[in-house]
């Protein structure tokens, strides 16, 4: 099987870096050598690419994210403001109402994001790589998924990032995890027309005492097309629009519905994004 190795743009391994440490400290610096380029290129390509500059992007996420809190009712704006990266109740306020024309006890008191521009997560590239369908046909066994979910509709799917972030900090003690203690698992199921649930997890004993914001998915012993994605993992986007839109229809494989899901193995690397992905898809024996 020859695995998939498309090259990636700077600004797409930019986003894959501020998404995946959304809630951390960042710098320009630290995207720029993330991405493999310089501090001047990276200003440049990212907002030739994107169409604003990459540390407006940055602000404008956090202070989009602390919005939904601030919505939502969350109750202590100073930890809202910690979290979106501000070292102050007033560096906060400031940068909120700049951002939003409203200061974040407006945003709290309305109870709701109407009116309001939120910066979602831009879409990596998902064009299509040009080389004949590199899959394989393997049995998989029955399995449970144990982990963090989240459900997604369209384009939100960009935000999948955030939800493999907020799991991170559970990975060294899974109560009742099994199998390769190195592997972690996404899985998409119950898809429909515009949505699916998606859950970034490891393998759990199917009777694991999890703790109450878990959600698990068991998946029956079947046969699935496997594509490897090797480079760097903001390139998968384009790996899976090629698998639905050309490889699958060429192969003349019947999709089955099921769950279909991401293997991370031993060799991935969650730092920087590197190693390489699996990709497991269901079909008709």
């Amino acid at each position: 099987m020859k695995p998939v190795n498309s090259a990636v743009h700077p600004a797409a391994k930019a986003l894959w870096f501020i998404e995946n440490r959304f809630d951390m400290s960042m710098t320009l610096d630290d995207i720029a050598a993330h991405a493999g380029v310089s501090r001047f290129h990276m200003t440049r390509v990212f907002d030739v690419r994107m169409g604003m500059p990459v540390m407006a992007y940055v602000r404008a996420r956090r202070l989009s994210e602390a919005a939904k809190r601030l919505a939502g009712g969350a109750g202590d704006i100073l930890s809202v403001a910690l979290d979106a990266g501000y070292g102050s109740h007033e560096a906060f306020t400031r940068a909120f109402r700049d951002q939003f024309g409203m200061t974040p006890e407006q945003a709290r008191d309305r109870k709701s994001l109407y009116g309001i521009k939120l910066q979602e997560p831009f879409i990596m590239d998902k064009a299509l790589i040009d080389i004949p369908s590199p899959h394989t046909l393997v049995t998989g066994q029955a399995i449970c998924i144990g982990g963090l979910s989240g459900h997604y509709r369209g384009e939100e799917t960009a935000a999948i990032p955030m939800l493999w972030q907020k799991f991170g900090p559970y990975l060294p003690d899974v109560p009742g995890r099994i199998g390769d203690p190195h592997t972690t698992y996404g899985v998409c199921y119950n898809q429909s027309d515009n949505a699916i649930d998606y859950i970034a997890g490891v393998e759990v004993s199917p009777d694991a005492d999890l703790p109450p914001e878990f959600s698990t998915v068991r998946i029956a012993p079947q046969t699935y097309a496997r594509f490897v994605h090797t480079g760097h993992i903001s390139g998968l986007r384009a790996t899976w629009s090629t698998i639905w839109d050309k490889w699958l229809p060429e192969s003349g494989l019947r999709v089955k519905h099921a769950p279909f899901f991401e293997k991370y193995g031993p060799k991935f690397n969650g730092r920087t994004g590197e190693g390489g992905v699996e990709i497991w898809i269901a079909v008709e024996a």
